[in-house]
């Protein structure tokens, strides 16, 4: 038997000695109060041998009571006691019959219907009112009125508290047997919630990143093993979030208190991917990539939230050197470029050459102006993240800069049989900057020509709506994945297919592309279906 078994064993027994003794004790107590009293108004009366039997009786009982290990014993002997009782009860009832001491039945038969359920309220009943009966008859005294209490309503009295103890006790051992069921499920749930806490803080001490959870009031519930690290990097206490200097994305600007993504949190603001940096300039610093989640009651009322912090140093390191390292090759290729287009243009104005050499020097201006463009796309990738795209907006017309760009594409359409179609019709003036639309139109078309089916369709359509100008670009395409859609503008990216096609391309022109639609107030989006085709928009405002 296991120590728990034991302990449990222990209580049980112990519960049923206390009991006894405190059923036999609530008589005695009453028993007192009733001496006391027939001493006080009538002292001969308790000088009476039966009346003294029947009290010394009820007290040696009491004593024993509380002696005697009643839960060692078997069941039945603990209703010798209160038919002891009963006999002692009876015998002070005839030393004095003016005290009613026979009310004091109500005790033995009480604890005999609760403890034996039927058959403990039927002996109850019968023996007190058998011993009643006999006792009148031993006496043999005439029958009036005033012994008709004794002989016929306090046995009547009896079995009906005995009939309500009994169901009393029915429906209490029914709702104790509930209890003890919904107690198991109780503990059964309690265990269950011990695991998944135990596993729950497993968890969240294993992950590397900071996991904090609070309350509604702001008060920290949880602090992860990661969060806790990150506090000791600064010397800052575990139960103190957010104390350390904080500076935005750009390491420089400092956030003000209420600007701090903890202190949005606890308002219920919901993050995504916030940059902040951990440290004074010049001294440790650390880049975190914040998130939060506000948590919600029944109600729908605020209940606290969970913020969950990741050191995206090295990360945002590594993307600053290949910038670093993309613009230094890029202006390190832009000089010699510049210079080879400028002889190939010498060389092509010479009339003197013949067919065979002019047609290889034009394939190689070709390529040097197709590698210039992807050294400018380079360009202004890496020097996007420091500094906007130089803007510069006047009065332009959008249904021309798209006929001049179907125009200059149309040849390489024409080698893999696509149709271009210009919906567009009639001027489409807006305020903007004529050369950056010509590069997304140029762009977007050339992803239209480049990722389309040979022999596919390509549609070109400008429309106002309202203030909104909606350049729309669809093509019959190889299209694009939901996943893929998500990331189309990410720079550098390619899809997965194109990567493994003989398709050129650096992933860097949709990006530029929707950055400046943006820059004039705009938005580039995207739709597509996979093997059907894909469509860009581009919403444009008529004016700044």
């Amino acid at each position: 038997m296991s120590p728990g078994s034991d302990a449990t064993e222990a209580e049980r027994r112990s519960r049923v000695d206390r009991a006894v003794f405190q059923s036999q004790l609530l008589l005695a107590a009453a028993l007192l109060l009733l001496v006391c009293a027939a001493y006080i108004f009538d002292p001969t009366s308790v000088l009476d041998v039966r009346f003294f039997t029947g009290v010394a009786l009820v007290f040696v009982l009491t004593g024993t009571t509380a002696l005697v290990p009643w839960s060692r014993l078997p069941r039945w002997t603990i209703a010798a006691v209160p038919l002891i009782d009963i006999i002692a009860i009876n015998a002070i009832r005839n030393g004095n019959s003016m005290l009613g001491a026979g009310l004091l039945l109500v005790f033995p038969v009480i604890w005999l219907s609760s403890y034996f359920g039927l058959g403990g309220a039927v002996v109850s009943v019968a023996t007190s009112s058998l011993l009643l009966w006999g006792s009148a008859a031993v006496v043999g005294g005439p029958l009036t009125l005033a012994s008709l209490p004794g002989l016929l309503v306090l046995p009547i009295t009896l079995v009906f508290i005995a009939t309500t103890t009994l169901t009393t006790s029915s429906r209490t051992a029914a709702q104790r047997g509930l209890l003890r069921q919904q107690a198991d499920l109780l503990e059964v749930a309690l265990r269950r919630a011990r695991r998944q806490e135990q596993t729950l803080d497993e968890v969240l001490n294993a992950v590397t990143f900071a996991v904090v959870a609070f309350g509604r009031d702001g008060t920290l519930s949880i602090v992860n093993r990661g969060q806790r690290e990150l506090q000791a990097q600064f010397g800052n206490p575990d139960d103190q979030v957010g104390i350390t200097t904080m500076y935005k994305a750009d390491r420089t600007t400092p956030y003000e208190p209420g600007e701090r993504p903890l202190s949005r949190a606890v308002k219920g603001e919901r993050l995504d991917d916030v940059v902040v940096w951990l440290g004074e300039p010049g001294e440790h610093r650390i880049a975190l990539s914040v998130s939060s989640r506000p948590l919600l009651s029944p109600d729908g009322e605020l209940d606290g939230g969970v913020m969950v912090s990741r050191d995206v140093t090295a990360e945002i390191n590594a993307i600053q050197a290949r910038d670093d390292l993309v613009a230094s090759v890029s202006h390190e290729l832009r000089t010699p470029l510049t210079s080879i287009l400028g002889y190939l243009e010498l060389a092509l104005d010479d009339e003197t050459l013949d067919a065979s050499t002019r047609s290889m020097l034009e394939v190689a201006s070709s390529n040097a102006d197709r590698l210039l463009a992807l050294v400018a796309d380079l360009l202004t990738a890496a020097s996007e993240k420091d500094q906007q795209i130089v803007m510069s907006f006047s009065q332009c017309d959008l249904a021309e800069i798209v006929g001049q760009s179907i125009e200059a594409q149309s040849l390489a359409a024409g080698e893999r049989g696509i149709t271009l179609e210009n919906a567009a019709s009639g001027p489409v003036l807006l305020e903007a900057d004529g050369f950056r639309l010509r590069q997304v139109m140029d762009n977007l078309l050339t992803n239209a020509i480049k990722y389309n089916n040979e022999n596919g369709r390509v549609e070109v359509n400008v429309r106002a709506t309202g203030k909104d100008i909606e350049l729309t670009v669809r093509d019959t395409g190889i299209g694009l994945s939901e996943l893929e859609q998500t990331k189309l503008f990410d720079r550098y990216f390619r899809a997965e297919g194109v990567r493994q096609s003989s398709i050129h391309g650096s992933g860097l022109g949709l990006t530029i592309s929707r950055d400046i639609v943006r820059r004039h107030g705009g938005d580039l989006t995207v739709t597509s279906t996979l093997g059907v085709g894909t469509t860009f928009s581009a919403r444009i405002p008529r004016s700044r």
